[in-house]
């Protein structure tokens, strides 16, 4: 079976997704990107995170075409392959419907520096993608389209649906998108009550230089 360690991995996160409330029903996705063979294992679409098994994810390259598994591939398999074209360092994308982000991408708002963890998404600002239908091409490059307009972004949310984040692993990519929904609930909540305070981008760059050293040292981890 390729990418049998990656297909167990989008199983695990997948629940992870649903238990943690990022997406609810059948909605949502998950991917791993092997550039060494250029193969892509992403979740199936239409099936149940509890109900999936590592044999339903599906093995395709970049342009669509499969190259291993029964099951229809997630609508959003061009999204995904268009945020690997524009990250090549990503190794996993994740994409949720998480209620305060996606609650910011209906009232067509970025994700700003009201909390000085957004600095994990690479940006000062998590960027709107103007909305378009979902699981289509032109949803694809629209995204993209974002993220080279934000060189730095690891995220952006899309208008009226949801986040999209990558990162090095998919452990990481999922917590990015675990923060996003964080810094995006506590933006909602003091909006809710007033004109929050947004960090500047300099604030933001020093979060991210101490980043650097935050945590063990590698080969340290508790």
């Amino acid at each position: 079976m390729l990418m049998g360690d990656a297909r167990e991995r989008i199983v695990a996160f997948g629940k992870r997704i649903a238990a943690e409330g990022l997406a609810v029903g059948t909605s949502g996705n998950l991917s791993e990107y092997d550039p060494t063979t250029g193969l892509m294992a992403i979740s199936p679409s239409g099936f149940g995170y509890f109900e999936t098994t590592p044999e339903d994810v599906v093995i395709l390259r970049l342009d669509g075409s499969v190259v291993e598994g029964s099951c229809r591939p997630s609508s959003e398999a061009p999204l995904h392959a268009e945020v690997y074209r524009r990250r090549p360092a990503a190794r996993a994308v994740v994409h949720t419907h998480s209620p305060y982000a996606t609650t910011l991408a209906a009232l067509g708002q970025p994700i700003r520096a009201v909390h000085f963890t957004i600095a994990d998404s690479g940006a000062e600002e998590v960027p709107l993608s103007p909305y378009v239908t979902f699981g289509t091409p032109e949803l694809a490059a629209s995204v993209g389209k974002t993220f080279g307009e934000y060189p730095t972004t690891n995220a952006a949310l899309m208008e009226n649906h949801g986040l999209v984040a990558c990162g090095t692993s998919m452990a990481t990519a999922f917590a990015l998108a675990v923060n996003l929904e964080f810094v995006s609930r506590i933006q909602w909540q003091a909006e809710c009550v007033g004109a929050p305070r947004v960090l500047t981008g300099e604030e933001v760059m020093g979060v991210s230089r101490r980043f650097e050293t935050y945590g063990q040292p590698a080969g340290n981890e508790a």
